[in-house]
């Protein structure tokens, strides 16, 4: 596969790939404080499997507002890479706004950015590419880069599907590339 032809898949993390607001973690300011949500992994394996790119677009305000160093980020980043790769998956470029919320940055999602940043250093086609987040700022980034859009968890949504974790919104993906 030509990397003019491959297919993405952009994730959001906290609340995608891992836990945030739970019995055991309210924020991860740790590497400690990471941790998976169900399915996430495998979901990840499965997409790498089918030769998809796979590319963490994330807004991590914390660094901005002082709760979060940048090189703590960094090694969380690098806990979930490892253990990823452990279970057959892998990550092809993590990406995050570090900035405060209110900084009024062109990188933190729901503007596009950061997407548009991937897409064009990858040379993709952002119509052969997903965006899977859990809050509609995820899915307005994802429809303003030109992706089709996926909402991890329930409610209201703008995103074209809604799964109830990453492992269910990769299946779906498989065979919708399939056809």
């Amino acid at each position: 596969m030509s990397e003019e032809s491959s297919k993405a898949v952009f994730l959001d993390r906290d609340g995608v790939i891992n836990e945030v607001m739970s019995a055991r973690v309210r924020h991860v300011n740790s590497p400690e404080n990471f941790y998976f949500l169900p399915g996430a992994k495998e979901g990840i394996k499965m997409l790498h499997e089918a030769g998809f790119l796979i590319f963490v677009v994330t807004n991590q305000g914390g660094v901005g507002l002082g709760y979060l160093k940048k090189k703590v980020l960094d090694s969380i980043h690098r806990k979930m890479e490892k253990e990823i790769e452990k279970a057959g998956g892998k990550l092809t470029e993590i990406k995050a706004c570090c900035h405060s919320p209110h900084a009024g940055c062109s990188c933190r999602k729901p503007e596009p950015q950061l997407i548009h940043e991937l897409l064009d250093k990858y040379r993709l086609d952002p119509k052969k590419c997903f965006m899977a987040g859990d809050r509609e700022t995820d899915i307005e980034a994802g429809q303003k880069a030109g992706t089709r859009t996926i909402l991890i968890g329930s409610g209201e949504t703008k995103a074209e599907r809604n799964f109830p974790s990453l492992l269910k919104a990769a299946e779906w993906i498989l065979q919708e590339t399939s056809l």
